[in-house]
């Protein structure tokens, strides 16, 4: 008897052990799979609420600029794997209220450039540059948003995810900038502009997508760097694209708006 119970102890155990192994290889196989994938964990670009107005003079002093989680922009995915790194850095911020989405961008620049003149322009062809990509997440059609460092602004709207498809918009979007430097002067060194948007939010709920707590949103910035100092124009963006091309909606990083 005591030898049967052993044995049955002995099964017991072995079956527990096989059960416990087949587990093992079935929780390591799937961390496994996981990583072979590089399947990225889902983030979100935060931006707080101000009860306070903010004021669009491209002087980045108000406390909510202060508070507000700084976002580091980079150079695409394919750069940076074939050794590329970023020679001017830049960062951005967020905020909004119940009238406004806001951005606050700060940017390093030895030479900066906005030949631009007018309102509404292609500024991207002139000169330095700060884009704001706003898009519904269960819709097809996205803003494309300018401020230059000579506080243009330009509003483009997107029907859909074609970058030949788009129209002149009038909107109330606001911008400034501030230079630390002299602007269009290729003769000395500059160190850094800023600037500060505020898109009206009627503008983007114009199509019927409601902005706000809850609702959900796909935000990128671009920026288009043009000095002498570089051998070509840089450009950077946040979230990091797979390769440098603003117009993938699809690579936009959610947007969560906190109140």
């Amino acid at each position: 008897m005591k030898f049967m119970r052993k044995k049955h102890s002995d099964q017991n155990f072995m079956r527990l052990a096989t059960i416990f192994y087949i587990l093992c290889l079935f929780v390591s196989g799937c961390a496994l799979s996981h990583f072979e994938k590089n399947i990225p964990m889902k983030q979100t670009m935060k931006t707080f609420y101000t009860k306070e107005p903010i004021n669009i003079d491209g002087v980045l002093d108000e406390p909510v600029w202060k508070k507000a989680t700084a976002y580091p922009l980079y150079l695409s995915k394919d750069k940076t794997a074939a050794g590329q790194k970023l020679n001017e850095a830049g960062e951005v911020r967020f905020a909004w209220d119940k009238n406004f989405f806001y951005v606050a961008a700060s940017f390093q620049d030895s030479d900066i450039v906005a030949q631009g003149k007018e309102d509404q322009m292609h500024h991207y062809r002139y000169g330095d540059l700060c884009e704001l990509f706003l898009k519904p997440a269960n819709e097809s059609y996205y803003w494309e948003l300018y401020a230059t460092p000579a506080g243009k602004k330009t509003t483009f709207f997107f029907k859909q995810k074609c970058a030949l498809d788009f129209e002149n918009y009038s909107s109330g979007l606001k911008v400034a900038a501030n230079c630390l430097g002299t602007l269009n002067d290729s003769q000395d060194k500059d160190k850094s502009w800023t600037a500060e948007m505020a898109m009206p939010i009627k503008d983007l709920e114009s199509y019927g997508y409601k902005f706000g707590q809850g609702a959900n949103w796909k935000i990128l910035i671009g920026r288009y760097n043009y000095t002498r100092y570089l051998p070509e124009t840089e450009l950077s963006m946040t979230p990091q694209l797979s390769e440098t091309n603003f117009h993938l909606p699809d690579e936009y990083e959610d947007l969560e708006l906190v109140r």
